[in-house]
């Protein structure tokens, strides 16, 4: 308990409830087998206020996306329906699914109005309604009519993305959910073991709450899986104390109790609880920091062929290049045209005069959706692209950003190396959950009467790591341009919703950041392409940083042969943990000293790095492993060409900073941004201009002497007869629409 838990080595496909020591009953399954069909599961009444409508409205993208046809090989996996179901059930775990069971489909599950398919499983999903925020709270007319909805629309987007996933390797599946189906979600999910018939209404002995608590929803497939078994009444009296301690390493029921105390604009992390400062650790020159376009990120620009073929060859398939993201991109896509859009004219705005109640909507309805972590701050007018994907110019037009944070999942990072083939997929299930989770807010607010955007991934007018600094969730970390919080570390994807609601703001965070980094080089250690810097913090375009060789580094994760992208440096923190009453006691007290007791950091840093190597913590955790490595090339998966990464730590290696070869692009050296034709990156020149920048101090020094800045932070003008190279590139939105994702 001291530094580890039992949690550490509980099978990722078992979940976070611990349903396998559930007393179960095979003659249920006869009494379901009894039952006459049911129709589908549909709505039985019109959407109750604006939430309720744009969670419908998105679950139906999910439906309207869903992969319809196998691919056309099926992939090598093996033949055992255990080893199957343990891909299975984790990747739906991974998704965040709460629970999952997995049964044979009886004749009688077919809804007597629906298409009975040649599938003889059933995977079902279940997933906990939220909770209803407190009565000051003016969230709770929005959520007390929609929780349903909410689970729904979340389950539902998870059963389209197993159905992909499963479809991608080459298997028949297809995902039924409220409004589109035709099986019995409450028939599968008594005889998958996940709940119990109390007279006509499902109950499951973890979840309380009205009509049940939950939400269902089912793939059905071909492919052969190892089989649950139903519970027996007498599983609805097994929690007890075992549950409260976490037996057999699952979540207590102390901590779901924890969470559930807080106040829901809370979320589960104590936030609170960090010191706040009036401006970010790390010196930005405001007026120095110069507006950059979508065009100059390493990303965008692999897409515009600056970085040669192979880089955009592969930086069409980099996340893509494994199943488990199959089911995914299609529906990011398809929310693309609805980010923004016309605010009702009939909305009341005049009811929403509280900035900070207003505040504390919005985070709670955050929470409700699946964000993590939620800061709020005002827009500085630098926080704004230059240009677009087209080569557009972008004028601001919001005044506040809800910034929102997506754990990665920190058991699935525990069975990775970082840099292996389910790498990707947590990128894009984070980025994927961003979009529902801002684009549902902002439809609400807009139908409420406020302009409101999402900003995700795949297209965003904003650079997010400085909104992510002025909301209060982290500082600036070695890794570079990467926001590390206190409590899910550097683990974490962003998505930002821009609005002009009144809002209260948050301000930024010191939680001793600096001075770990300082002293604690891991990241750098274990990068596996050497991009981290080894050396102090510069002054890039404004900003003191760690910086990266962001160029090295993009080219890395889009052609990195034995995985699927990097997240490498994440995966190795010392910081990349889960805090919770559930964790290990060093791990707590750590976290409870790094916040609170600042001035113990001379001596604890340089122990808590070294204990970290010593209790290996960076290593691969075998028992979190669930995912098949596979490779999907011509739509077929295969088995990886190149192998699979296999790294665990590099106690050994040390780069001198002074010999450590770094090249960097400043605002003068990026590409023109309204010209999409290829331009290739002058990288000796980029080394050569590293030796110029100024230290923190001299910049600190310079500017307050009213000295001129750095000509290297003036961005590259546009050209006046642009945009050009539409033509010949499309001008298309990319995976990533603004460059290299948002927060790392």
């Amino acid at each position: 308990m001291f530094f580890s838990t039992r949690n550490d080595q509980r099978p990722y496909h078992l979940g976070s409830y611990p349903l396998e020591t559930l007393p179960r009953d095979d003659a249920v399954a006869s009494v379901e087998a009894a039952r006459p069909p049911v129709t589908a599961p549909v709505y039985h009444h019109p959407a109750d206020g604006p939430l309720a409508r744009s969670l419908r409205s998105y679950l139906d993208i999910f439906i309207e996306t869903a992969m319809k046809q196998p691919a056309a090989a099926r992939a090598p996996v093996p033949d055992d329906p255990h080893r199957r179901m343990v891909d299975v059930k984790g990747y739906g775990y991974f998704m965040n699914a709460d629970q999952i069971g997995i049964c044979q489909i009886p004749g009688n599950a077919w809804t007597s109005d629906g298409e009975a398919l040649d599938h003889p499983f059933a995977v079902v999903l279940l997933l906990a309604h939220g909770r209803v925020p407190e009565a000051d709270n003016p969230a709770r007319a929005w959520i007390a009519p929609a929780l349903a909805e909410a689970a729904d629309a979340r389950i539902g987007g998870i059963a389209v993305c197993l159905s992909g996933h499963i479809q991608q390797m080459g298997f028949p599946a297809a995902a039924h959910v409220v409004g589109s189906g035709s099986l019995d979600p409450d028939r599968l999910a008594v005889l998958a073991g996940l709940a119990v018939r109390d007279g006509e209404t499902l109950r499951n002995p973890f979840i309380k709450g009205i009509k049940g608590g939950f939400s269902i929803a089912v793939v059905s497939t071909t492919y052969e899986l190892a089989l649950d078994r139903p519970l027996a009444k007498t599983a609805l009296d097994a929690p007890g104390l075992g549950y409260w301690l976490g037996q057999n390493g699952a979540t207590s029921g102390r901590e779901r109790n924890r969470r559930a105390a807080r106040a829901t604009h809370l979320g589960a992390y104590p936030m609170e609880t960090v010191k706040r400062v009036d401006r970010p650790t790390t010196l930005i020159l405001d007026d120095e920091v110069p507006r950059i376009s979508k065009r100059a990120a390493f990303f965008e620009r692999a897409a515009r062929g600056d970085l040669g073929q192979k880089a955009l060859r592969e930086r069409n398939r980099f996340a893509f290049k494994q199943p488990h993201t199959a089911g995914m991109m299609a529906s990011m896509r398809a929310m693309v045209p609805i980010q923004g859009g016309e605010t009702a004219t009939d909305g009341r705005p005049d009811d929403y005069g509280d900035p900070a109640a207003n505040a504390r909507a919005l985070k709670s309805l955050s929470h409700l959706l699946g964000a993590d972590l939620t800061g709020i701050c005002e827009i500085p007018d630098y926080a704004w692209f230059s240009h677009g994907s087209k080569g557009e110019e972008i004028a601001p037009y919001h005044k506040y950003a809800v910034v929102m944070l997506i754990d990665q999942e920190f058991e699935t990072m525990e069975g990775a190396s970082g840099d292996d083939w389910i790498s990707g997929s947590q990128s894009m299930r984070a980025y994927l959950r961003g979009a529902e989770i801002a684009g549902v807010m902002a439809d609400t607010l807009r139908q409420l009467g406020f302009p409101a955007r999402s900003q995700t991934n795949v297209d965003s007018d904003l650079p997010h790591i400085p909104l992510v600094l002025w909301a209060g969730l982290g500082e600036l970390s070695r890794i570079g341009e990467l926001v590390l919080n206190p409590f899910v570390g550097p683990r974490s994807k962003s998505v930002v919703m821009t609005t002009d609601m009144p809002l209260e703001v948050d301000k930024p965070v010191d939680f001793g950041l600096q001075y770990f980094c300082e002293h604690c080089y891991k990241c750098a250690r274990e990068c596996p392409c050497d991009a981290i810097s080894w050396g102090d913090k510069i002054m890039f375009n404004g900003y003191e940083v760690w910086k990266p060789d962001a160029e090295r580094c993009a080219r890395y994760r889009l052609t990195n042969a034995k995985g699927s992208a990097c997240g490498r440096c994440m995966k190795t923190c010392p910081l990349n943990k889960v805090v919770t009453a559930d964790g290990p006691l060093l791990e707590r007290l750590a976290s409870w000293c790094g916040i609170n007791a600042r001035w113990l950091k001379p001596l604890l840093v340089p122990i808590a790095v070294w204990l970290d190597d010593y209790l290996g913590k960076g290593r691969r955790n075998p028992a979190k492993k669930w995912w098949f490595d596979m490779e999907v090339l011509d739509g077929v998966c295969v088995e990886p060409v190149k192998g699979v990464s296999q790294r665990d730590l590099n106690l050994e290696n040390k780069i001198d900073p002074a010999k450590q070869k770094m090249a960097y692009y400043p605002a003068a050296a990026m590409p023109v941004p309204n010209d999409l034709s290829p331009q290739p990156p002058d990288r000796k020149a980029a080394m050569a201009i590293g030796e110029t920048f100024e230290s923190p101090v001299d910049a600190a020094i310079r500017a307050n002497r009213g000295g001129a800045m750095p000509a290297y932070n003036v961005a590259t003008p546009p050209d006046p007869g642009g945009p050009k190279g539409l033509k010949d590139r499309g001008g298309n939105l990319a995976v990533y629409g603004s460059g290299a994702p948002p927060n790392r």
